[in-house]
């Protein structure tokens, strides 16, 4: 959706505003007004997280079941892996977008009453049984032991949300609120 404009950022780019980068930015002003409405959280309910790791990212939501029992999402985050961790293997980089979740949403998961996080990488599940422990996983491990959480394997078709999270195309686009002028006072208005 993006991708126009962030063409526009790149080095040496040509600044010509198009009617393609018209209609992305107008794409972007419209699904910032019709966002999903996060819900609040009820600390007397249980919480469950997903989780996802692509190439360049991670991604996570917290989400809860209201009252009516429709799952409702508490909290979307997301970040681009720096240099180093990209060269981890894909069972590390679930690992560390499971960490981030913790971080994240401590405060609501800290103490709390058994949590699910589900993944798309079903091996996470015996992490803690395999005999060879890289020290980076047992890292995460001893950091995992203050939850009371477990892990359950949702397939990746089931598993969209934290995907869509962790495969964000628009993370390029984190360079425009460093644009001058003709954009930002479009954006203004």
């Amino acid at each position: 959706m993006a991708r126009p404009l962030t063409n526009l950022l790149k080095k040496d780019a040509v600044w010509s505003w198009t009617s393609e980068a018209q209609q992305a930015f107008e794409a972007i002003k419209s699904s910032l007004q019709s966002a999903p409405i996060l819900a609040l959280p009820d600390e007397e309910r249980p919480f469950s997280v997903v989780c996802d790791a692509s190439d360049f990212a991670i991604g996570c939501a917290l989400l809860q079941v209201d009252a009516e029992g429709r799952e409702r999402v508490v909290s979307f985050q997301s970040r681009q892996l720096k240099a180093a961790e990209k060269n981890y293997p894909v069972h590390d980089k679930e690992l560390l977008a499971m960490k981030y979740a913790l971080v994240k949403f401590r405060v609501h998961l800290l103490g709390q009453k058994p949590f699910v996080i589900y993944t798309d990488h079903a091996s996470l599940r015996t992490a803690t049984s395999s005999p060879h422990l890289s020290q980076r996983m047992a890292r995460l491990l001893s950091f995992f032991a203050e939850y009371n959480f477990t892990v359950e394997y949702k397939p990746g078709k089931q598993n969209v949300l934290a995907d869509a999270l962790s495969r964000r195309p628009d993370y390029e686009l984190a360079h425009l609120a460093y644009l001058a002028s003709p954009l930002y006072e479009l954006i203004r208005e």
